[in-house]
């Protein structure tokens, strides 16, 4: 365990994101937090007073990598879709080298430790093209050697995104309407919505266990219970 540190500092990347905004507030309303730092394309339509938000080019974050000094926890919410990014290519810069790109720097910059959402069925030996690429940053945020990685693997994820994707609206119904039978063996496959993520990766953070932990999606739901 790690000693117990008042007023911690967080950074999180995804902040636009549907997990990343709700992160946000959680972290920027917890008193363990003095300061909650953001790195974004735009900026958030949100002000607090321990609020940092800088707008970074992600092809230039080495330029950048003082805004890593002093974070105490690194949280990465960054996931788009094939279809939005607009190709393969795009989606695995987003989905793969943007996050092992600042878990690299953040590691440099002495931050002890990582959150990362990924996904469910992630393996870098996925024919999936989608899992193949999250298993493939799971095991490159690994490597890197924080002291403490939490990686976070959630079913279909519900709640109000600001893109429309139909398919996923339809799954999401779907999901709702089978929710009360998803018991037992199926349990693991059942929706999570976006706040009860951001509730775990707060209440992992702040538990500050040492080594690599994946975190499947039943267990989510019971780590995130107060955010549902």
């Amino acid at each position: 365990m790690y000693l117990n540190r008042l007023e911690r500092k967080a950074m999180v990347i995804g902040a636009t994101g549907l997990v990343g905004e709700l992160l946000v507030h959680n972290l920027l309303e917890h008193s363990a937090y003095s300061l909650v730092r953001v790195l974004v394309r735009r900026p958030l339509e949100l002000q607090h007073p321990k609020l940092e938000q800088h707008v970074v080019d992600w092809e230039q974050l080495e330029s950048q990598g003082h805004l890593f000094d002093g974070i105490d926890d690194l949280y990465c919410c960054l996931g788009t879709t094939i279809k939005k990014a607009g190709s393969q290519e795009s989606f695995h810069q987003v989905d793969y080298h943007y996050p092992v790109r600042a878990a690299t720097i953040a590691k440099q910059h002495g931050v002890l430790q990582m959150l990362v959402i990924s996904s469910m069925g992630a393996s870098a030996g996925s024919r999936v093209f989608y899992s193949r690429t999250k298993g493939e940053m799971e095991d490159a945020l690994s490597d890197i050697g924080f002291q403490s990685l939490h990686i976070f693997r959630p079913s279909l994820i519900l709640g109000d995104r600001n893109e429309k994707r139909f398919g996923e609206q339809m799954a999401a119904h779907a999901m709702k309407l089978l929710d009360r039978w998803m018991k037992g063996r199926v349990d693991k496959y059942r929706a999570v919505h976006a706040a009860t993520i951001a509730q775990a990766m707060t209440n992992i953070a702040l538990v500050q266990t040492k080594g690599n932990h994946v975190y499947p999606n039943d267990v989510i739901h019971v780590l995130g219970v107060d955010g549902g």
